[in-house]
Formats: structure tokens, sequence, C-alpha cells
């Protein structure tokens, strides 16, 4: 017992610095601009699971470090669903609620991280702090909506992230057209100013792969799931790739570890092993598609006790670099 709170302990200690290392501009938007994801995404439950969207919701954690005292903001760019960056089909009629949890439970709680819907669906943990619908609203139309300002204690206390978790739960409530949106965690109701130390983290993600240009050259994607020291394996599971992309998987231990992609509407998985080499750092799921057609999918990834890794905004550690081993020999 108590190597492996001496254990946990090292591993939080770990994760907290690697946290405060992940500080900046990037780490405070969702998605992040190294991850070359065109936007969120999440449809109206009327759209058929061909779109893209497995469950027609999504939920975003983010993190506040515990020494923040100033009042935050959970920044949502373009929240409505009736513009330019939405995806249309057919005359827009979609509504779409944004949900803000914070307190005991909003991380904690059994099945508050995993990325399968509960059947039947069970309300989301936490306490309920603010809700938001919206439908074609010129309004927020490419303009931000703001949860906040809120009191960081407001928040989570979560010993292993060394700070305060809030949660945003967005969710299709009617229609079926893609409501496409971004995320930022700010200092500020009118600015995108980071927090230092903050972050955000999910562990689905339901995501745009932007279109290829015509001149054939490929867009590149990149996931940053997280593997703490006690994970053995990974189980990587994609929806909705449509055979369109290639996927490869990178890391200090990994120099482009081929894994399955998913058909149209189905899902697709693969185990991978872990090294000890990859313990407290970030992989690299890297897309590649040619198509010149955007592509909306989901991704989640488990361990060997099935249990979600999170993928954080920006990688912790830093992107990963394959390590090559060298063996050096002393000719005498």
């Amino acid at each position: 017992m108590q190597n492996h709170a001496s254990a946990l302990t090292r591993f939080t200690c770990a994760l907290g610095l690697l946290l405060c290392v992940a500080v900046g501009a990037a780490a405070q938007a969702v998605p992040n601009p190294g991850e070359k994801i065109e936007s969120l995404v999440t449809f109206g439950p009327q759209a058929p699971t061909t779109s893209g969207d497995d469950d027609f919701t999504q939920t975003f954690f983010f993190l506040v470090p515990a020494m923040e005292r100033r009042p935050i903001y959970i920044r949502v760019f373009d929240p409505d669903c009736g513009g330019q960056l939405d995806a249309k089909v057919g005359q827009f009629n979609t509504s779409t609620e944004f949900s803000l949890y914070g307190g005991v439970g909003t991380h904690s709680a059994k099945g508050a991280t995993d990325p399968r819907p509960a059947s039947p669906a069970t309300p989301p943990s936490g306490r309920l702090l603010k809700q938001q619908s919206f439908g074609a609203e010129p309004t927020y139309d490419g303009k931000y909506f703001n949860f906040g300002p809120l009191n960081p204690l407001e928040g989570e206390l979560v010993d292993q992230f060394q700070g305060y978790v809030y949660k945003v739960v967005v969710r299709g409530l009617s229609g079926n057209d893609g409501n496409l949106y971004r995320f930022f965690l700010s200092s500020s109701p009118s600015l995108n100013v980071p927090i230092p130390g903050g972050n955000a983290f999910t562990y689905e993600y339901c995501f745009r792969i932007p279109a290829a240009p015509p001149s054939g050259r490929p867009v590149t994607v990149h996931l940053y799931p997280f593997a703490n020291e006690h994970v053995v394996s990974i189980k990587q599971s994609n929806f909705d790739m449509d055979n369109s992309a290639k996927l490869t998987i990178f890391s200090v231990a990994k120099n482009g570890h081929e894994a399955p992609v998913s058909g149209d509407g189905q899902w697709t998985s693969s185990v991978l092993p872990i090294d000890s080499k990859e313990y407290g750092l970030s992989l690299d799921f890297r897309l590649v598609s040619k198509a010149t057609v955007f592509n909306d999918v989901v991704f989640y990834v488990t361990d060997q006790y099935d249990t979600a890794l999170p993928f954080f905004a920006v990688p912790l550690g830093g992107p990963p670099r394959y390590k090559y081993d060298i063996d050096m020999k002393v000719h005498k």
C-alpha cells in the first residue's frame, strides 16, 4: 500500500509539472492550433450517425490551477447552429444545449469520464451552474458566448491535476444539422487571455477533419492521448472515418505505428502495447487525409482496464519525438 501511495504521489507531482509546462495560449484553445483540427462538432439527434457523431453529445473538462483566484471565463465560439461555419442539412432546424458543471463529482463521479453513452442516458455529474440553448441565432453567429465570471473554487478540486475542474456538456436537443464550435479558457470576458497553468481535456473527441486543398496536398491532424505510469496497453477506437485517412501513432517509442480506421458509420479499434518510456507522456495520433471534402469523426482511447485516457489540448511533455536506440561499441 505504501509503495502504491508513493507511486501515486510521484505520478501526481510529475503530472502537475507537465501541466505547468503546457502553459500558453495554445493550452487554452480547444481545439488548439497544433492539432490542426477545424472545429468541434455536435449534431442534432435527428441526424444519421453516418454524419460523424455517434451520440450527439460532447464533454470537455477545463482545468484551473489550484492557486488561481481571479475570475475565469469559459468562452464558446459560434455556439449557435445557423451560420456559414455550421453543417446545414436542408433548412437549419437544430437546437444545441451547452451546460456548465462544477463542484464535487464533476470529474470524479462514476461514469463522468466514460466516452461511451450510458443506456439509458444518465444525468451529467456535478452541480449544474449554468445552461444555455442555441438555435439559429445571428447574435452568436461567429461570436463568443461566455460562461462566467466564475470563481475558480466552484470547480471540483482534483488532486491528480493539482487544480479545479469544470465541465461543459454539449448536447444536440433537436434537428439534424451539425453545430461547429470552439472553446477558450480565459481570464477576460472580451479577449482570449490564457490562464497560466490552465488546460482543457476530453475523453471522447468529436471533431472535423478539414478538407484537403485541390492541389492534392494532404492535411494532417494530431490527437494527443496521455498515458500514465499504470498503462500497459491502449485500445484506440474511431468512428466514421470513411476509410479516407491514414492513422499512424508516434511517441518516444513508436515511430509511425499504423492503426486501422473505420468505414462510414462504423466503429473500428485496435490494441497497442505501451512501453515504459512512454509513461507520463502524450502520444501523437496522426491522421493524414487527402480527401477533398471534410469529415466529422469520433475518437477515444482506453487502457487495459477499459478506463478512458484523456486527450489534453496540448501534448503533456511536448509533441512526442521518437528516440532512436543507438548501440555504440568501443573498438580497441
